[in-house]
């Protein structure tokens, strides 16, 4: 339809260095980006689509010298997690009301890359949005790429925004 607006879902997530709330490097990055090449000064063009995929710990518990000793416990923590996912994401919506951009953005949980792509599947927008670290061979095969994973198995067009390399921390894997 002529009158709609091109609907872009940009996966977030936050900085391994900061942690919450602040973004990661290739989150920024692959905003920044989106905005400054693709939206422009056309903002009522687009609308943003913010998904951050908060990742369980394996075992369920983010901080092992806590102790749970009731459901009210158990809810906190759950609570704690969803707020830390609010704060990451009420960066890019502030960013968006800044420059005039329609924007929404929601968490979920699981693996980044399965669920990326099912949201994708979920919400059909013209365009995937992700970040990449640009890891080497050796990394990519301990630490696995979302951004590979979504450019095969996600259902729509994706585009993956480096990091510059004057953003790339010491350690790649960190972002």
């Amino acid at each position: 339809m002529e009158g709609e607006p091109t609907r872009i879902i940009v996966a977030v997530n936050e900085s391994t260095i900061k942690g919450y709330p602040h973004a990661s490097i290739s989150s920024r990055g692959a905003f920044e980006w989106s905005v400054q090449k693709i939206i422009r000064s056309n903002t009522s063009g687009f609308k943003l689509l913010f998904l951050h995929v908060q990742v369980p710990d394996e075992d369920g518990f983010d901080d092992m010298d806590s102790i749970y000793a009731s459901p009210e416990d158990f809810r906190r923590m759950q609570h704690r997690d969803k707020v830390r996912g609010l704060h990451l994401l009420e960066y890019f919506v502030n960013r968006c009301h800044e420059i005039g951009v329609a924007c929404e953005a929601w968490i979920k949980k699981g693996d980044p890359k399965e669920v990326i792509c099912r949201e994708v599947q979920r919400v059909q927008p013209d365009l995937l949005v992700v970040g990449s670290r640009g890891l080497g061979p050796f990394q990519r095969v301990f630490v696995g790429t979302v951004s590979e994973f979504c450019v095969k198995h996600a259902e729509c067009p994706v585009i993956t925004i480096k990091r510059r390399a004057d953003e790339t921390p010491e350690d790649p894997v960190d972002d």
